[in-house]
């Protein structure tokens, strides 16, 4: 694999250019005749722009995915190649509280030729997907109680994801915390890249003690 970042700072406006020339980080292929899941082949470029604008930072990027085993589309067992677009606005809402929005798209390459071929009773991917997330942090307790939301929701489907975390430090080696993982699928989709995991949901903590090593 081959990675490239070029990236420059002008006047506060941070500038960037990627690309990337490997294969998929998870599955996305299959292999009917040895029954095996595969990595195809990718190769992507793109870009960024962060900037501040007014309270907060906005920032924009954009990605071109060439799934360089199914370049024309046709192949139901290989990801088809797709355009990401990703638009953000991070902000302090009030003091010690940060709020961050996130909208992010993908387009498939070649949704025609992706229909054509899909193998009959198939699930069936839109052309477009959106997913909408947010963030809140608060920090209370000068700064040793962290409360924290992540939310991340596809209106296509209504697919849903939530984290909740409470986060307490102790002292300078002491931390303990408790959160929640929530999984739903609002259409009931059994194959929902979310709603999949609604039997999932859970309640999970956490103790850290920190120290440091003299090795």
């Amino acid at each position: 694999e081959v990675a490239l970042r070029l990236y420059r700072n002008m006047q506060g406006v941070e500038l960037a250019l990627y690309a990337f020339d490997g294969f998929y980080k998870s599955p996305a292929g299959f292999d009917p005749v040895t029954d095996r899941f595969l990595f195809p082949g990718l190769r992507s470029i793109g870009g960024s722009v962060r900037a501040p604008v007014g309270p907060g930072v906005l920032y924009a990027e954009f990605a071109y995915w060439d799934s360089r085993d199914d370049r024309d589309g046709t192949d139901p067992l290989v990801e088809n190649g797709e355009n990401r677009y990703l638009r953000g606005y991070e902000w302090e809402a009030a003091r010690n509280f940060t709020v961050g929005l996130q909208y992010y798209v993908e387009q498939m390459h070649d949704h025609d030729a992706y229909l054509a071929n899909l193998p009959p009773n198939s699930p069936r991917a839109d052309e477009f997907r959106h997913v909408i997330s947010t963030r809140l942090t608060a920090l209370l307790l000068n700064q040793n109680l962290k409360l924290s939301w992540f939310s991340y929701y596809t209106p296509d489907n209504a697919d849903f994801y939530a984290r909740s975390e409470v986060h307490y430090k102790i002292d300078d080696r002491w931390s303990v915390g408790i959160g929640v993982n929530w999984f739903d699928n609002g259409d009931d989709e059994p194959y929902a890249d979310l709603g999949q995991f609604r039997h999932n949901n859970n309640i999970f903590g956490m103790l850290r003690y920190t120290f440091a090593s003299g090795i």
